[in-house]
């Protein structure tokens, strides 16, 4: 199928350098919010790419849950293929396609596990159906049939059924430490702008870079 012809021009916004922030989280931040006020579906949806040991990589969507100064947080089964990648290769990439708004965030930088008590204050907050969910997956493991999973399911809500449900040892977040932001917004004829931050000892540092 031939969809060279499939594209439209970029009308929506520019960016200049005194449009940005000094802090690519707080640049971030207000982007986020302008994604949100648009109704831009799943929002804090983003791909996450790793890379194996053997050099191979592989990309998933992930839910961000939460960020800050430190970092990007999200969360995951600690056996899956996106930890076990992250176990072997701690540097990763997420892009944010905010592509109703014509912009894209990309963040490169290094996953590191978070504290227990971080991703438990996380689990304690999600519906309990989430929870019992956390515990049946064997994330990224081969299963026979989804009949077996929701047997599965049923079965830990009967275990769980007259108390809280623990947080699994083998669930938890990670938080992406960025070492450069990149902010993309598109414009006509592809001349589109992209500022990039690069983090310093003690400051970032914001470069223009070409389409």
């Amino acid at each position: 199928m031939d969809i060279s012809d499939y594209r439209r021009e970029y009308t929506q916004n520019g960016l200049s350098r005194a449009d940005l922030l000094d802090s690519p989280i707080l640049q971030f931040k207000q982007w986020f919010k302008q994604a949100c006020e648009v109704d831009i579906v799943d929002a804090n949806a983003m791909t996450l790419a790793t890379v194996s040991a053997s050099g191979v990589p592989s990309v998933r969507t992930v839910l961000l849950k939460t960020f800050d100064e430190r970092g990007f947080v999200f969360f995951t089964n600690y056996t899956s293929q996106k930890a076990r990648e992250i176990e072997a290769n701690p540097n990763v990439a997420l892009l944010f396609p905010w592509t109703a708004l014509e912009r894209q965030v990309e963040i490169t930088g290094k996953a590191e596990k978070i504290s227990t008590a971080e991703s438990l204050k996380y689990f304690a907050s999600r519906p309990t159906g989430s929870q019992i969910g956390a515990w049946v997956s064997r994330q990224s493991s081969v299963i026979s049939t989804r009949q077996a999973l929701e047997m599965q399911w049923q079965k830990m809500k009967q275990k769980f059924q007259d108390g809280k449900i623990p947080l699994p040892d083998f669930w938890g977040g990670y938080r992406v430490v960025p070492e450069k932001v990149e902010f993309w917004q598109g414009r006509v004829n592809r001349l589109h702008d992209r500022f990039e931050y690069r983090r310093q000892a003690n400051h970032w540092d914001i470069q223009r870079l070409a389409p």
